[in-house]
């Protein structure tokens, strides 16, 4: 008999209720949002909304508020939010000191918990926070996955589409490498149904693009003095939806490099294809010795930063 999935949010912030509302909404299963003892009436009452609203649009999920571990037991996917979030001016290497604890928390949590979970980690620096909850749980790699490329291919996506005039559904875009400044958009993977950029895009008008989707998340962290919630939410949600449907989608994401792409021992973007069991392929895609390069110096700025983290192991 087939029984009900099991959805849990580690933080019940601006993110964690867009991704209750959007699993709630999608009915991928019940769902618990979860936070410190000291925001526990606050999950609660955001669960309580949700729940009210369902009754509303036609939902029938049961979302539990909590900061209580036990209750996430048995999850099918946990979704990682918790942390600081960005404030304009900071990179988001300066939250390692900060957020450093809090996911290694998180991490013990997941590890006595919820040891059979897909773990999807969005909490910045992504790249390095990924690494250290894998590490501390002893995960299987398969297991454990960075959102970043989903998101970071949805807005080169997004100002190609404007750029162009063409309908955002037909652009096919890849951003691989770390979730940071360096990230790499893979121009030679993008196209316009098909259709090469270069025949669509002048070169410079193209660069201003990169360099937009490079910085986009510190776009708007500026305009809105914290991170963006609505588009990673729904990022992370079709990596928890190709997971628990076993969809076999490929998808950029996060994910552990042992020799991939030539390196290894860390976690960074790359095409991955995610089903049932996890992260089950990660694919090596052929680039061009410019996106090598490029590539090359997303991973140094990778390395660096889990090479602090590392060191406070």
């Amino acid at each position: 008999m087939s029984t009900r999935k099991k959805i849990s949010i580690i933080g019940a912030g601006n993110i964690g209720g867009e991704l209750a509302n959007l699993c709630a909404s999608r009915e991928l299963g019940d769902v618990v949002l979860f936070d410190i003892p000291a925001k526990a009436e606050y999950a609660k009452g955001k669960a309580l909304d949700l729940q009210q609203n369902g009754a509303i649009n036609g939902t029938d999920v049961k979302i539990t508020g909590t900061s209580d571990w036990k209750d996430c037991a048995g999850s099918d996917v946990i979704i990682v939010t918790a942390g600081v979030p960005r404030k304009p001016g900071q990179s988001r290497d300066d939250l390692v000191a900060t957020n450093l604890p809090i996911i290694r928390s998180v991490a013990d949590g997941v590890k006595e918990h919820c040891p059979g979970a897909f773990v999807i980690v969005i909490s910045n620096p992504l790249d390095a926070m990924v690494y250290e909850l894998w590490r501390r749980t002893g995960l299987p790699k398969e297991k454990v996955a960075g959102m970043a490329g989903v998101l970071d291919s949805a807005r080169f996506s997004h100002f190609l589409a404007r750029e162009t005039g063409l309908n955002v559904k037909d652009i096919r875009a890849m951003v691989l490498g770390g979730h940071g400044d360096d990230m790499v958009p893979i121009l030679s993977a993008t196209t316009v149904n098909g259709v090469p950029l270069a025949e669509l895009v002048q070169k410079d008008n193209l660069d201003a693009i990169i360099a937009r989707t490079r910085t986009g998340g510190g776009e708007l962290v500026k305009l809105m003095g914290t991170s963006a919630y609505y588009a990673p939410a729904s990022a992370s949600v079709q990596m928890a939806e190709a997971y628990l449907f076993d969809q076999k989608r490929l998808l950029p994401c996060a994910a552990y490099l042992d020799g991939q792409y030539g390196y290894k021992d860390f976690f960074m973007g790359v095409p991955v294809v995610i089903g049932g069991n996890g992260i089950e392929k990660i694919v090596e895609v052929t680039l061009t010795d410019g996106e090598k390069a490029m590539l090359a110096k997303s991973a140094a700025s990778v390395q660096g930063i889990v090479d602090v983290v590392k060191k406070s192991a």
